[in-house]
C-alpha cells in the first residue's frame, strides 16, 4: 500500500481487506456454496423475469397509465435492477472472491446498494403521490407524464449517487481499523449512516401509509350511507391495501439486514457473519414478492398477466378467450375469439381492484 494526496492505491485484489477484518474466503467450493448459488441464481431468473412481466402489464395495458403505476412500475424496476445485481454477485461470490479487484468489489457492493435506494425513494415517492390524492379521495393523481417521467428519472440519478459514495471515498482504504465485517472494504461509519438513513426512511413511511390507511377508514365510515359511491371507495381501500402490503413486505425483508448492518458499522461483536447470508437470501426474496402481491391483489394485473402469457405460449394457453387480445384504449379492450367474432368488454377507467 502507498498514499498520494491522502489517496490510497493497493497493488493486491481483496483478499488483504477479508484477511484485514478476519472475513475467511473460502478456497474450494464447498456443498453449502453451490446450494447458496444455484438457489441464488433461481431466484435471480425469476425476479427478472416476473418483474419484466409487470412492467410489461403496466406498458401494454392503458387502465394503468396513471402516476400511481408508474410509479409501481418503476418499483418494479428497481426489483429488476435488484436481480441483476444479486446474480452479478452470485458470480462473484465464494472463491471467487479472492480474484476480484478493488474496484470489481466496490461494483458488486454498489449495484446493490443502488437497488435499494432506487427501492426506498420509489416507495417514498408512492407515498407522496397517495398522499396527494386519499386526502382528497381521489384515485389518481393530478401529476403530468412529464412530472412523472422527471421524478422517476431524479429518483434513479440519487440512487446512482448514493450506489457510488463508497467509491468516491466513503471508504476504509486508508483507514484499516474502521473497516466493517460484513463489507471489509466499507467504512464502518458509512454503515452507520447508511442503516440508520435507510431505517428513519422505512419509519417515516410506515407512519404515513398508517396515517393515510387511517384517514381511509374514517373517510369510508362518514360516506357508507352514500351508495353510489360504493365503487370509488372500495378501489381506493384495494388499491390502498395493496400499497400497503408492498410496503410491509419491503420493510420486512430489509430491516434485519439493516439491523445487522447497523450493528456491524457500532463493532458490537456479537457474529454478524453468522447471519450474513440469511439476511441476503431475505433481502433478495423481497424483489420477488411484489409480483406475488399485484397477482393476488389486482384482478386486472392478474388477468392482463395471463393475457400476456397466452400470446406469448397460445398453445399452452390455449386458442380461446385470450388468443387475440389488444390492450385497445382506457375506457375499453377487445377480445378476439377463435371464431373471429369481437367481444368488447366496457370497464371503469379506474381501474377496479379486488380485495
Amino acid at each position: 500500500m502507498f498514499c498520494v494526496f491522502n489517496i490510497c492505491y493497493y497493488d493486491s485484489n481483496v483478499s488483504f481487506f477479508y484477511l484485514n477484518v478476519n472475513k475467511t474466503i473460502p478456497e474450494e467450493w464447498r456443498p453449502q456454496d453451490y446450494v447458496v448459488v444455484g438457489l441464488g441464481l433461481t431466484v435471480c431468473v425469476f425476479i427478472i423475469l416476473t418483474n419484466i412481466l409487470v412492467m410489461s402489464a403496466i406498458f401494454m395495458n392503458r387502465r394503468f397509465h396513471y402516476p400511481i403505476y408508474y410509479l409501481l412500475g418503476n418499483l418494479a424496476a428497481a426489483d429488476l435492477f435488484a436481480g441483476i445485481a444479486y446474480m452479478h454477485l452470485m458470480f462473484h461470490t465464494g472463491p471467487w472472491t479472492k480474484k476480484l479487484s478493488i474496484y470489481q468489489w466496490f461494483l458488486r457492493q454498489g449495484l446493490i446498494d443502488t437497488s435499494l435506494t432506487a427501492s426506498v425513494i420509489n416507495l417514498m415517492a408512492i407515498a407522496l403521490e397517495r398522499h396527494q390524492t386519499i386526502f382528497t379521495m381521489q384515485l389518481h393523481s393530478s401529476m403530468t407524464n412529464r412530472r412523472v417521467i422527471l421524478l422517476i428519472l431524479a429518483i434513479w440519478l440519487i440512487a446512482i449517487v448514493m450506489g457510488l459514495v463508497p467509491t468516491m471515498g466513503w471508504n476504509c482504504m486508508c483507514d484499516l481499523q474502521n473497516c466493517s465485517k460484513m463489507a471489509p472494504l466499507y467504512s464502518r461509519s458509512y454503515l452507520v449512516f447508511w442503516a440508520v438513513l435507510n431505517l428513519f426512511s422505512f419509519t417515516v413511511m410506515v407512519v404515513v401509509y398508517t396515517r393515510i390507511f387511517i384517514y381511509v377508514r374514517r373517510k369510508n365510515l362518514r360516506m357508507s350511507q352514500h351508495t353510489s359511491q360504493t365503487k370509488h371507495k372500495e378501489t381506493v381501500v384495494s388499491l390502498m391495501r395493496t400499497v400497503f402490503m408492498i410496503l410491509g413486505c419491503f420493510v420486512i425483508c430489509w430491516t434485519p439486514g439493516l439491523v445487522l448492518l447497523l450493528l456491524d458499522g457500532v463493532n458490537c461483536g456479537c457474529g454478524v457473519l453468522t447471519y450474513e447470508k440469511y439476511m441476503l437470501v431475505l433481502a433478495e426474496f423481497n424483489s420477488l414478492m411484489n409480483p406475488i402481491i399485484y397477482s393476488y391483489r389486482d384482478q386486472d394485473m392478474r388477468r392482463t398477466f395471463k393475457r400476456i402469457l397466452c400470446c406469448l405460449w397460445p398453445r399452452a394457453g390455449g386458442r380461446g378467450q385470450h388468443a387475440g387480445v389488444r390492450f385497445n384504449t382506457l375506457e375499453q379492450e377487445v377480445l378476439t375469439d377463435s371464431n373471429g367474432t369481437q367481444t368488447t368488454h366496457h370497464s371503469d377507467a379506474k381501474s377496479a381492484l379486488e380485495h
